[in-house]
């Protein structure tokens, strides 16, 4: 079971650390607000009142242990820094830090910090790629220059495979899940319509209608590809 820290309780890391947990992750939600962490008591693994710059309190929780740290404090730079820092004293490496300016970014990045999140922008990227594509579902840029995008399957791909669609070899992106709906019978005879998701993809498997595919690739390709793919008619 995929492990997780959440640092930090407001919106954004009250709404992460439930997620996770949701789904099936074990998570640790730490804040030094004692009335968040009553809040989300029960909803996560452990909520623990603590301050996150002591270094000894955190390792006394295991934090070096996690699979990843989500550092959420983004209203106080002088506590994130801090935390940050002692979070890779500690050996911690793999943080995603959420952000609530340039700067405070930029200073994260100086010490080493590679997943840097700024919701704000996040959101007005996604929102700007979402009126110019309907199409588009979610987007998000990855610090590494490439881009996660997921897209409502276009008419043009349905029926064919991932094969025939040649889209690592013809345009270096690559599909990385395939979510999809699937119709079942109850034994009362009433039908229901649940969710899936193919996390492994093969070459063989066809596209149908109304899929939506996540895919992986250079942000200038995913553009390309999701400008090629937008019918400007609608």
């Amino acid at each position: 079971m995929a492990k997780f820290a959440v640092i930090g309780l407001g919106k954004f890391g009250f709404n992460v650390a439930t997620t996770l947990f949701d789904n099936g992750a074990e998570v640790i939600a730490i804040d030094n607000n004692k009335a968040m962490i009553d809040e989300i008591n029960g909803k996560v693994s452990a909520a623990i009142y603590m301050n996150s710059t002591d270094e000894k309190a955190l390792k006394n929780n295991d934090i070096q242990d996690v699979d990843a740290v989500i550092l959420a404090i983004g209203n106080n730079i002088e506590v994130s820094v801090l935390t940050t820092v002692i979070l890779k004293k500690i050996g911690i490496t793999n943080i995603y830090a959420k952000v609530d300016s340039k700067v405070h970014g930029r200073i994260l990045e100086l010490l080493g910090i590679k997943n840097v999140i700024f919701p704000e922008e996040q959101i007005g990227k996604q929102l700007a790629n979402s009126l110019l594509s309907s199409n588009v579902i979610e987007y998000i840029d990855l610090s590494s220059g490439h881009s996660v995008v997921e897209l409502i399957v276009p008419e043009a791909w349905v029926g064919k495979t991932l094969q025939q669609l040649a889209l690592p070899s013809e345009r270096g992106i690559n599909i990385i899940a395939i979510k999809y709906t699937e119709q079942s019978v109850t034994e009362d005879g009433e039908n229901i319509i649940g969710h899936k998701i193919n996390d492994m993809p093969g070459a063989n498997d066809v596209i149908n209608e109304e899929d939506v595919l996540v895919l992986i690739g250079p942000k200038a390709m995913i553009n390309k590809l999701i400008n090629e793919t937008t019918d400007r008619s609608k």
